[in-house]
């Protein structure tokens, strides 16, 4: 299942990277970033406010991996919208680095044996679902939600607006469900995984909106639409308000 531990997959390379990205070229900045690492741990490097940028601006040759392109754009994406937890950037950035392979997103577990395309079908299994299994729908509940609207805002929008597919609201009221039902499961305490359910859940709306933050930004750049802009403006006024 998905864990919170996408700083656990930063090699030492990666780090390497960051400092190297940071000191742009000074040996004296060089090793002040390298001692603060020994020191304190990489987290106040991974935090810095000029790390993103620079990751997007460095020479090909030298490109960032997966787990630290995504925990630095994350960790910047839910600062800017008021959510400053290391944890759920941890969580959320191996949410779409799982998700992201094959058909993974629509799997309970890797190891399921069918796939599930819409929200329904989920909580339909849920009504006779107990224990462990109990446990994963509910987290997967959560974990589509999320990821269905966060990372594909244009789809869901397309699909509200032309087909009278179900919006935002939805996804965000069924995520929640999915995600606060997991954090009171007796397995997510085991899992050290109950705080960060819980703080997703009392979050979803505005983490949805950082993801689609990203997905506008980072994964999708070269679209533009009406609805995106309006979904865009509707979004940030709602979160001002």
């Amino acid at each position: 299942m998905i864990l919170a531990n996408l700083r656990e997959r930063l090699t030492a390379a990666d780090i390497q990277l960051a400092i190297d990205l940071l000191a742009r070229g000074s040996s004296a900045d060089r090793r002040y970033y390298t001692e603060l690492v020994e020191e304190e741990g990489p987290d106040r490097l991974l935090d810095d406010p000029d790390l993103m940028p620079l990751l997007g601006s460095h020479p090909q040759l030298t490109a960032p991996s997966a787990p630290l392109f995504l925990y630095v754009t994350l960790r910047h994406a839910l600062r800017n919208y008021g959510v400053d937890d290391a944890r759920l950037a941890d969580y959320l950035g191996a949410l779409v680095l799982d998700f992201g392979m094959r058909d993974r997103a629509y799997r309970v577990s890797p190891h399921d044996d069918d796939t599930r395309r819409y929200l329904v079908d989920i909580v339909a299994d849920l009504s006779g679902a107990e224990g462990r299994r109990a446990f994963l729908l509910c987290a997967h509940l959560g974990n589509f939600s999320l990821w269905l609207s966060g990372i594909f805002p244009d789809y869901i929008t397309a699909q509200n607006a032309r087909k009278g597919a179900p919006g935002f609201a939805y996804y965000d009221e069924m995520g929640t469900l999915g995600f606060r039902r997991a954090a009171d499961h007796g397995l997510a305490r085991e899992l050290e995984m109950d705080a960060v359910y819980a703080s997703v859940a009392d979050l979803f709306a505005r983490i949805r909106v950082a993801l689609n933050q990203v997905s506008d930004r980072v994964f999708f750049p070269n679209f533009s639409s009406p609805d995106r802009l309006m979904r865009q403006v509707s979004e940030e006024f709602k979160l001002s308000a």
